[in-house]
């Protein structure tokens, strides 16, 4: 082991011997995402660096403190990407974080999430043990795929010390479209065009404009483009769209952050893309086809998740100054039992994260 990776380890020696909390802590930049952080800092921007890359092989195997900046960019030499747009809130991100959080951009319904690229992982387990799982391969799964299980985790379970990600290349070409409709009308015809053989990348309706990305071989983007119709957005402005779509720094997130700050929530809704518009209060932004719905509002917490579930989806407390109401749903009782075994398993202390994902664990 490495003096940085040993340092982690004395750390959690002793936070169990002593029976203390830890707060694994990579760039810092989603402290503001489910519960709040508590407990003693565990550092592990130092675990940094890109262990080993295969641009032929479509694989990265990368430390958890490294930064995701920097990762991208030597994916970038290569014309290789991580598909699936992890955000970036703020500068300073990780790859562990990437993987604990499980948030993907606008892509995500085209390519899949976090934990569809992951392949295998090295854990820091309550027992201050550090575990291997899955390999750099695709059909390396023998039982449960514990390394997938990591992504959306919240570092509940331990301290994601290396992931091995599958990457792939850039697509050869991009175009963006805008076309003004209601938002009733873009969530029909996203899902029309959904069942066709569409370069559909992304997709964004807000204010009265849905603007679409498609990505794919050239001939493909350009025979959906005559299919679809539109107004073409500049490549300059449709990039800067859609980063800022990404990284919430465009003009509809700007705005949610001034609300939250002044007693407003932001929501996520999840919910089947087919699902029609939601009769809530507050304004609205829907992504991924129409499965992720944004809504910015001082509706309680109980309209939002009862909304969420008669629609068969969840709703998840993105941002808030208030999160008493909880960031998550509280799971249903079979889920919440394997919550609490995998919790105990994993982390038998309750050293990690304590409160992150689930209150209690």
């Amino acid at each position: 082991m490495d003096a940085a990776l040993d340092r982690i380890v004395e750390q959690v020696q002793a936070a169990r011997v002593a029976q203390t909390r830890l707060d694994i802590r990579g760039g810092g930049t989603k402290a503001f995402y489910g519960g709040p952080p508590s407990g003693e800092p565990l550092e592990v921007a130092p675990l940094a660096g890109i262990s080993s890359y295969e641009p032929s092989e479509l694989v990265v195997t990368v430390r958890g403190g490294t930064l995701l900046a920097d990762l991208e960019a030597a994916l970038a030499e290569k014309g290789q990407c991580l598909p699936f747009e992890p955000p970036r809130f703020a500068q300073g991100g990780t790859v562990g974080g990437m993987v604990a959080a499980g948030l993907a951009g606008p892509a995500r319904a085209a390519v899949g999430g976090v934990r569809d690229y992951v392949l295998g992982a090295k854990l820091l387990n309550g027992r201050a043990e550090l575990l291997g799982f899955g390999g750099t391969v695709m059909k390396n799964v023998a039982g449960y795929d514990v390394s997938r299980l990591l992504a959306g985790s919240m570092g509940i379970l331990g301290v994601i010390c290396e992931v091995s990600l599958k990457v792939l290349p850039v697509t050869p070409a991009t175009l963006t479209l805008r076309l003004e409709m209601n938002v009733a009308t873009a969530i029909q015809r996203l899902n029309e065009w959904g069942g066709q053989p569409l370069p559909l990348n992304a997709s964004a309706w807000w204010e009265g404009m849905l603007v679409l990305r498609l990505s794919g071989a050239g001939a493909a983007v350009r025979a959906a483009q005559a299919k679809i119709g539109g107004e073409v957005v500049d490549p300059v402005l449709a990039a800067a769209f859609w980063q800022g779509l990404r990284d919430h720094h465009d003009e509809f997130f700007v705005g949610a952050l001034r609300a939250v700050a002044g007693g407003a929530s932001l929501w996520r809704l999840s919910v089947p893309a087919t699902t029609p518009p939601l009769a809530l209060s507050g304004e609205q932004l829907v992504e991924w086809g129409g499965a992720q719905r944004w809504i910015c509002t001082t509706a309680p917490a109980a309209t939002l998740r009862q909304a969420a579930a008669a629609a068969g989806g969840h709703a998840v407390l993105f941002r808030a100054t208030d999160k008493s109401a909880g960031a998550f749903a509280p799971p249903a009782p079979p889920l919440d039992r394997i919550h609490r075994e995998l919790k105990r398993a994993f982390d038998p202390d309750g050293i990690f994260n304590p409160g992150r994902l689930v209150p209690g664990l």
